[in-house]
């Protein structure tokens, strides 16, 4: 979507290369123009590299989406989950903001179940990667006045369990119904591609640095929180 409005994209993966090889060949296939790097996030040589991708293919980073998440994995690690969501997301600031231009924007990418992890209570099984996304997102929010000296802008995006992904599959195997629960309240649950117009949109939209999108199915969660 963001190749579509003319931006140039360094797709990261940590060990899906087809993946993200497809995501690249199907860019190119539309005419723009992508290249696929390998880089675990939690490792900081290689989100170095990550980041200093953009510079040496396109000449410039303007945007840093935020999107990678996980802590439901079992072979991991205990401390895994905040590695990623909070330490990681971190580093990944500090070597993007050492590169992004002047006007660039960051996009943390969220759910529900995280921003929302302080006043409402989520699954179980899905307790400890809320609350690691949650402190992720309070250490990015408190370095908006970093960004904002570099002129860069910081937006959150926020949504609901998103059909077809591996955490929904994955919470739902753990407490079967879990999603249709989910469906229920929130009144739809978006698609994967749904849920990427958004991401795409907060990229370039016209808001301030430090705003929120809540993106569907956010309705029951403000009420629970105001109550």
């Amino acid at each position: 979507m963001l190749a579509a409005e003319g931006a140039n994209v360094v797709i990261n993966y940590r060990q899906k290369a087809p993946r993200a090889n497809k995501v690249v060949a199907e860019i190119e296939a539309a005419g723009g123009k992508a290249v696929a790097v390998g880089a675990d996030l939690t490792d900081g040589e290689g989100v170095s590299t990550l980041m200093q991708t953009a510079i040496d293919s396109f000449g410039s980073l303007d945007l840093l989406v935020l999107n990678a998440s996980g802590g439901m994995e079992a072979d991991l690690g205990e401390d895994y989950a905040m590695r990623l969501n909070r330490d990681a997301q971190n580093d990944a600031l500090t070597a993007g903001l050492e590169r992004l231009s002047q006007g660039g924007r960051v996009v943390f990418v969220t759910s529900h179940q995280a921003h929302f992890i302080d006043e409402v209570e989520t699954m179980p099984e899905y307790e400890l990667v809320a609350k690691s996304k949650r402190a992720g997102e309070t250490v990015l929010t408190q370095r908006i006045g970093e960004m904002s000296e570099k002129g860069v802008s910081f937006v959150v995006v926020s949504g609901d369990m998103i059909e077809g992904t591996v955490t929904a599959t994955l919470l739902n195997r753990a407490r079967p119904g879990a999603l249709e629960a989910r469906r229920e309240a929130a009144g739809k649950l978006y698609s994967v591609e749904e849920f990427a117009g958004e991401v795409a949109a907060a990229a370039v939209a016209d808001v301030e640095t430090g705003h929120v999108e809540l993106v569907g199915g956010a309705d029951d969660f403000l009420a629970r929180t105001k109550g």
